[in-house]
């Protein structure tokens, strides 16, 4: 992974000491909040419902052992013994005191981790897919590049106030982990006709109140012009984007209004003026990049092992545990472990302090001390020997972070609603306790197969509720929480917005509403076909009829 030089440290460091002077004259009266507003964002720092709010950056959803350590560190010294990790592979801190957040920047920084740019109208951190790196389909790394557009972006003095926030994912592979076409942009590492490899470029998806599948503007764009194009782009959106309306000013907009094709011409005849200054970047320049995600020195012998089959064959809940949350390394011997951070009641995507530092220990001894941040709020052990499995497994059971329900629909995507953020209309954590409760029995869950169920807290749609297999938004009517469920939506390389199924239904009615679409699905879908597949196939009336009539 990527290790700061020593102007990356410093650069960090100064901007710990920056914010914690304006803090102090903040808290002083020296500092209107108005002006302090703007200058917290910028260090990723929000005033929610109960208490500031620190969202601190995982890039590219990398993190060392000594990284996860701090996080437990800090979630136990300066909150309260948890902390959150979120659909862009950042982790949240949800009760800090304002005035030690600069004290938890300045630890950060011992880390080589910061908040800058987690909030605020700049690019956001990139991200990509977690198996980035260890998956045979790849047709190349995409984490290099991810670190090269956050080295580009970090700080970038003419994108720092854009007209909104900016996201951009990157894929390395035909498989889309990162939901990339619903970003300002999605960028995919592709190979063209003559075997060279560059980038396909998607501008214009997002979600939130107007949600929008982002649109190709390049099929192939050089690797050496990747900055340039990302420059011209973002010129281009913070002359042209909305800036009297923040609801309008996402590129989305922009882009929609324009057409594609008028806005692609605007990118090439902005890119013509930069495609050959500095921004070209050198094979020089990326080959040193890319010598920090240099495979592994993995066992040559570590396919020899036969404790696994006995394993398996011995004991039914490793086994279950082994197909549900491991997949095939691109290394033999080796398998790629997803540890669940949805345990049955508890809040998706939390971690406790000692379970961080649980995973961060098993890292050290099983999988080089690199953890990954998943899109679905979860962890990876990247690099685990098939001889370590039951080990790793013993060790997670222990602390409660083994449910084998990954790819089921209690691996749900959540943002934390009304219990904590300001924004939210409704909560969330209570109905995904509701749910988890109703759907325990994992034959069950098995059986109906991959199913991804999102679920939002508002229309800002954090938890991505729009590209949900089944999506739930939580509305306020009166002051009482409702849910609108929506079917359909996919963020993967097949992505689509999921439609509303119809009104929405109270907090009490949405285990049962959950069980009468999974009952049509049962009853409608035929061998081998998967939820999403059955629900495109069959429309929405099925489930509409299924669930309004019997309630009737």
């Amino acid at each position: 992974m990527y290790q700061y030089n020593e102007v990356d440290q410093r650069i960090v460091n100064e901007r710990v000491e920056q914010f914690r002077d304006q803090t102090r004259r903040f808290l002083a009266g020296e500092l209107p909040e108005e002006e302090f507003q703007v200058l917290r964002l910028m260090n990723g720092l929000y005033i929610q419902r109960q208490a500031p709010m620190l969202r601190v950056a995982i890039p590219y959803g990398l993190l060392s052992s000594e990284q996860l350590r701090k996080l437990a560190h800090i979630a136990r010294v300066y909150d309260h013994g948890y902390a959150h990790f979120t659909t862009r592979t950042n982790i949240q801190y949800n009760w800090p005191k304002l005035e030690q957040v600069p004290d938890i920047l300045a630890e950060l920084a011992e880390v080589q981790m910061h908040a800058i740019q987690t909030s605020g109208n700049c690019i956001r951190n990139t991200t990509t897919s977690h198996f980035a790196g260890i998956e045979a389909t790849e047709v190349e790394d995409p984490r290099p590049w991810c670190e090269i557009i956050r080295q580009w972006s970090t700080l970038h003095p003419e994108f720092a106030y854009l007209p909104r926030k900016f996201k951009i994912a990157v894929t390395g592979g035909p498989e889309d982990r990162a939901a990339s076409q619903v970003h300002d942009i999605g960028l995919h590492l592709v190979r063209n006709d003559q075997g060279e490899v560059g980038f396909e470029v998607l501008v214009g998806g997002g979600l939130g109140r107007t949600p929008f599948i982002g649109k190709v503007i390049r099929d192939f764009l050089p690797k050496q012009d990747l900055i340039s194009y990302l420059e011209a782009i973002l010129r281009v959106y913070n002359l042209k984007g909305r800036r009297d309306n923040k609801y309008k000013a996402r590129i989305k907009i922009l882009v929609d209004a324009m057409g594609a094709d008028a806005f692609r011409e605007l990118v090439e005849a902005e890119w013509a003026h930069i495609r050959d200054s500095e921004l070209r970047l050198t094979d020089a320049e990326v080959e040193r990049v890319k010598g920090y995600f240099a495979p592994f020195a993995y066992d040559a012998a570590a396919a020899d092992d036969a404790s696994l089959n006995q394993h398996l064959a011995e004991d039914q809940d490793f086994r279950v545990w082994y197909e549900r949350n491991t997949r095939e390394h691109k290394a033999p011997g080796y398998r790629i472990v997803t540890v669940s951070l949805k345990p049955h009641l508890g809040a998706p995507g939390d971690a406790t302090d000692l379970q961080m530092e649980v995973v961060a220990d098993l890292a050290n001894q099983y999988s080089f001390n690199e953890i990954r941040v998943t899109h679905d709020q979860n962890l990876v052990l990247g690099e685990v020997k098939q001889a370590d499995l039951y080990s790793v497994w013993q060790t997670l059971v222990e602390h409660n972070l083994a449910r084998a329900n990954i790819g089921t629909l209690t691996d749900m995507i959540c943002c934390p609603g009304f219990d904590f953020c300001s924004l939210a209309n409704a909560k969330t954590l209570n109905i995904a306790d509701d749910i988890n409760a109703a759907f325990d029995d994992l034959d069950y869950l098995y059986d109906l197969g991959e199913i991804r169920l999102n679920m939002s807290g508002c229309i800002n749609a954090c938890g991505h509720h729009h590209v949900g297999h089944i999506g739930i938004l939580g509305v306020d009517k009166k002051g009482e929480d409702w849910y609108q469920i929506t079917l359909g939506g996919s963020s993967r390389e097949d992505a689509s917005l999921g439609k509303v199924l119809g009104k929405s239904v109270a907090a009490d009615e949405v285990p049962e509403t959950l069980r009468r679409i999974l009952l049509t699905y049962v009853e409608q879908r035929i061998e081998g076909e998967r939820f999403l597949d059955t629900v495109r196939r069959i429309g929405m009336d099925p489930f509409k009829e299924k669930v309004y009539a019997a309630a009737a």
